[in-house]
């Protein structure tokens, strides 16, 4: 294997001098090679504009080695030029469609790679600006996403660290056989919009060992509209992570105009979190054949600014708008869970699309009164008609659901507020199988299990 410096080509890694053109010289010096791993090394900080990524080019960040990006916006790729195509030309909101600005871009870089314990810093407060005490947005939008790869297959993101996105961190679109493993993502938990890692579109997907601690979700599966060219997100595990979430830890949708299928979810742990493992659907797209197993979650109220309720596990389905029909959720299971917070289980579909299939087994939800905020609500945004609503919160909340099996499920109430019910309340739901379920209602008044209409 060839190694490519970018000293060689003029970088000096003073963290000052702007090294865009010399790292990129080396990165296409390799990639003309054909191959090879271009080296950021120990003690440097390697200040840069935006780079492209290039196939079968690794970018190596040595142990205390630094890439940080420029705080100049007019020095970071906008993928929808990159790309050239006409299709694109007015997307631009990365919430939706493509990113319009990306730090790291590449675009049919198959067998690219960055790899090391290096840091890469995204350098986010220079984009940002406080709302309040417990919100960051944007002082312009969109933000830069830090890492984005678009249709680029074989790729691989191993131990390196990522700081202080000011919006996405690691975004792969349209990509199969995608590796991250055992990366570090560690964003302030008050920066909006700062996920972890966004697969979009991808399939034979592996997050294997990582820790993140961001705003908004840590991974959060989708099928944006603008990248809707790729088809299904599918075949995706991830396992083994720890995980810290203002949001969603583990989230499929809500940017979902296609579909999701055959993913498995095991062995994380989850902290601190406004929520834990959520499915929200608000566009076309279906879920089917999800399954979590061996997680424990523990979640609290982080403030009103921010999705959620500190509901441990989350699936909703509803219309966007008036325009936007929402899929259906269906297959879903959850083997040896362990929930501990401010707030219970939510299942909650529609009148014309109920979510189907679903078992909870060897499960335990324990809700206990931690923060200042409000109890009694359960958050159904984004959607037509709902927004938060007010519900005494119970052990699980069911709402348009059937086929739902709760087998060896054990509820309790800790700490309990005048907003804390049943152990189990069900309306417009067909089908609700308890078996071995031992659940009591937070006050002795109350029935454990509420069956409605």
């Amino acid at each position: 294997m060839l190694f490519f410096y970018p000293e060689d080509f003029g970088a000096v890694g003073d963290g000052a001098h702007n090294d865009a053109a010399a790292i990129q010289n080396a990165l296409d010096a390799a990639h003309q090679n054909g191959g090879g791993t271009v080296v950021l090394t120990s003690g440097k900080t390697y200040y840069s504009d935006s780079l492209h990524l290039r196939a079968q080019v690794e970018l190596h960040l040595q142990k205390g080695a630094r890439l940080k990006a420029t705080a100049d916006i007019n020095g970071y790729i906008r993928p929808c030029e990159t790309i050239n195509d006409p299709k694109t030309a007015l997307i631009g909101n990365p919430v939706t469609g493509k990113p319009s600005f990306a730090f790291l871009y590449g675009f049919e870089a198959d067998g690219c790679s960055i790899t090391g314990e290096g840091v890469i810093d995204a350098n986010g407060h220079a984009f940002v600006e406080r709302k309040d005490r417990y919100y960051v947005t944007g002082n312009f939008y969109p933000r830069p996403t830090v890492i984005y790869i678009e249709k680029s297959n074989h790729i691989s993101f191993r131990d390196i660290t990522i700081t202080d996105a000011p919006f996405w961190t690691l975004h792969p679109a349209g990509c199969d056989d995608v590796l991250i493993s055992q990366i570090r993502i560690l964003n302030d938990l008050d920066v909006a919009n700062s996920d972890g890692i966004d697969p979009d579109h991808c399939t034979n997907v592996r997050i294997l060992g990582c820790h993140i601690e961001c705003a908004d979700d840590c991974i959060c599966l989708k099928t944006s509209k603008g990248n809707a060219e790729y088809g299904a997100c599918e075949n995706i595990l991830i396992s083994g992570c720890t995980l810290i979430s203002t949001s969603a830890a583990i989230k499929i949708g809500t940017e979902g105009v296609g579909d999701f299928r055959n993913v498995l979810v095991d062995n994380c742990i989850i902290s601190r979190s406004n929520r834990g493992l959520s499915i929200q659907i608000r566009d076309g797209g279906n879920v089917e054949n999800v399954q979590y197993s061996n997680i424990m979650i523990e979640t609290r109220r982080f403030c009103p600014d921010w999705w959620g309720t500190a509901e441990p596990i989350v699936l909703t389905t509803f219309d966007r708008d008036e325009n936007t029909r929402s899929g259906k959720i269906k297959n879903v299971r959850f083997y040896n869970i362990t929930c501990k917070g401010e707030n219970g289980v939510l299942i909650h579909g529609n009148a014309e699309n109920t979510i189907e299939d679903v078992t909870f087994e060897n499960v335990r939800v324990t809700l206990s009164k931690t923060s200042k905020w409000d109890c009694g609500l359960y958050d159904l945004r984004p959607c037509k008609d709902h927004g938060v609503e007010q519900h005494k919160n119970s052990g699980f909340f069911l709402r348009y659901a059937k086929n739902v099996t709760l087998e060896k499920v054990k509820v309790r109430f800790e700490n309990v507020c005048d907003d804390y019910a049943h152990a189990l309340d069900a309306a417009y739901c067909e089908n609700i199988e308890l078996i071995r379920f031992d659940g009591k209602a937070a006050k002795a008044d109350l029935e454990s299990v509420k069956m409605g209409e």
